[in-house]
Order: C-alpha cells, then sequence, then structure tokens
C-alpha cells in the first residue's frame, strides 16, 4: 500500500470511529422517541359498557343505536372522573367547609374590571333579567365569571365520556384502583361507597338528558363538550337542568347554553326556581348560590364579587 493510500485509510477508519458514537446516541434517542410514541398511543383496556347499555335501553333508548353509539372509538372509559370526585368528597368532609373563605383569584382588581366592563356591554340584557326575575346583574355576571371566566372556558372535556364514565362507577371498587391508598380509611370507607354509589346513579340521570339533548338538537352527543363533570355552556348547566331551568331568551326555538342571551336568562331562572326573591338577606342568597354549585367557598365568592362590583357602581363618577 502506498504511503498516501496508507493516510487515506487511516483518515477514513478515524472519521469512522469518531462517528460511531454519534450513531449510537442518534440510534438510541430515535428508540426512545419511537416508544414513547408507540406508548403514547396505546388507548387503555376497553370498559365493557354493555350494563349501561342495558339499563339504557330498558329506559326505552333505542338499543341499536345505543349500541352503535358505544362502540365507536371516540368513546373512552376515564376513570379519574369519579376518582376526583370522590377523593373531593372525601376530603371535604374530613376538612369541612371553611363558612369565610373565597377564592382571591376572582376578587382581583383584573377580574373586577373585567366584570365590570361585561356588566356594562350587557347592560340591556341584565336590567332586563332583574326585572324578569328579580335577580341583581351583579350576581349574574359574577356566577358567570366563576363559572367560565365570562363564557371565555366553557370545558374541552367530552361530556359523553364523562357522565358515562361516572355512571359505570357506582361500585367503588371500581374506582379504588385510581385513588391514593392512604385516602380511604376504615373511617370514611361506608361514606366513600354510598357516594360512589349516588354519584353513579346521579350520572346515570344525566347521561340520559344528554342523550334526550343530542336528539333534540339534532347533535352528535360526542361532539358535546364541557367541564371535568359534565357541566355545559356558558351557565355550566349539567343537561338536566337544560330542560328544567334552560330559557329559550333569544326565541329561536330551542335552549342553547352556549347562547348567551338563553345562558344568562337561564342562570336567572335557576336561581328563582330555587328560591331567590328580591331582597331577600344575604344568608338567603347564600343558600340559593350554593344550590348552583354545592360549595360554601363557591357561595362565598360570589357574593363577594357581586359586593365589588356593586361598589364600583357606587364610586363610579
Amino acid at each position: 500500500m502506498t504511503p498516501r493510500l496508507n493516510a487515506a485509510v487511516s483518515r477514513t477508519v478515524s472519521q469512522n470511529i469518531r462517528k460511531e458514537p454519534a450513531r449510537i446516541v442518534f440510534s438510541c434517542i430515535f428508540t426512545i422517541i419511537f416508544l414513547f410514541l408507540l406508548l403514547g398511543t396505546v388507548r387503555p383496556a376497553a370498559a365493557d359498557w354493555r350494563p349501561l347499555v342495558e339499563r339504557l335501553a330498558a329506559d326505552g333508548f333505542n338499543r341499536p343505536i345505543v349500541e352503535a353509539l358505544f362502540a365507536r372509538p371516540e368513546v373512552r372509559f376515564e376513570p379519574d372522573a369519579m376518582a376526583e370526585k370522590i377523593k373531593a368528597l372525601v376530603r371535604n368532609q374530613s376538612v369541612g367547609p371553611d363558612s369565610l373563605a373565597v377564592r382571591r383569584d376572582y376578587l382581583s382588581n383584573g377580574a373586577i374590571a373585567r366584570a365590570r366592563s361585561y356588566t356594562l356591554e350587557n347592560l340591556v340584557i341584565l336590567e332586563e333579567i332583574n326585572a324578569l326575575y328579580g335577580v341583581p346583574k351583579e350576581i349574574i355576571v359574577s356566577i358567570l365569571l366563576i363559572e367560565t371566566n365570562l363564557g371565555r372556558n366553557t370545558g374541552n372535556r367530552c361530556v359523553f365520556n364523562r357522565l358515562a364514565s361516572m355512571a359505570l362507577s357506582a361500585d367503588l371498587e371500581t374506582v379504588r384502583p385510581h385513588l391514593s391508598g392512604e385516602l380511604l380509611t376504615s373511617e370514611n370507607e361506608a361514606f366513600a361507597r354510598r357516594r360512589c354509589r349516588e354519584k353513579g346513579d346521579w350520572a346515570y340521570d344525566e347521561i340520559k338528558a344528554l342523550l334526550r339533548l343530542a336528539e333534540r338538537d339534532g347533535v352528535d352527543p360526542l361532539g358535546i363538550r364541557g367541564s371535568i363533570y359534565g357541566a355545559i355552556g356558558l351557565c355550566q348547566f349539567m343537561p338536566s337542568n337544560i330542560f328544567t331551568y334552560g330559557v329559550d331568551a333569544d326565541r329561536d326555538g330551542r335552549v342553547d347554553p352556549f347562547a348567551k342571551t338563553d345562558a344568562l336568562h337561564s342562570i336567572a331562572n335557576y336561581l328563582r326556581g330555587h328560591g331567590w326573591r328580591p331582597e331577600m338577606d344575604r344568608n338567603g342568597q347564600h343558600r340559593v348560590i350554593f344550590d348552583y354549585n354545592h360549595s360554601t367557598v363557591y357561595a362565598n365568592t360570589v357574593l363577594a364579587v357581586a359586593e365589588k362590583l356593586k361598589d364600583r357602581c357606587r364610586t363610579r363618577p
């Protein structure tokens, strides 16, 4: 081999040796990314929806339609829906409500300014609502601020999946694998079991209402988006409440919880239906607002925001 050729071969071998670690590293990174993507697309074991299908068919829903609905690939069992609900119920029972606590983030200057601007922009509708239902505009806007950030965030969860998963999880043993080991104790397990059964029955009633709502409006039930527990629209109504308290305020022939006028009227109608009366005292107002969202902190915050909105009106030049 000539000296020149020998040098060229040496350079090539040296370059290949230097490149080899890079190839190994690249290969490892590629393999890790591939496995991550592969595992990320694996769906959890499919739920056995047959008990829910049977129950719906027994309650008069068309069996072939219901079976086809649950067979669709978008239908997922989401155990965190009931797990999160039971976790919150157990912890609230242990700690107990704070009678004075409020959500400070909704009382910030920025939040109150946004709520004040919304009130002024929709003053005609809100004054009309006050005249019809006796509910002050500040209460309506306060609820809308807390529920959906004045309509900006109505939730992106598949409501069908959330409610169907909870309806299928009425047995605490279904939920137990998704709860932390220290949550359930001998003192609270009976409570958790009872509340799981009650919430399962509640979710079943709501899935029925959701199917009726979708049929009434001619929409795909799997296309309806909402909160982690299945609340819908600007007013965050459960499906059954749309039938009971929803108002077709814009008179387009249907109650639409995503339409501002319908949603604002529906909030007021719900409050009036749960006992709201003009000039009622703060305790009475708190009780009615608590019925809207069963949380003492929630009711405290609604009233605190409403009071700040009133103060802004009083101090306005």
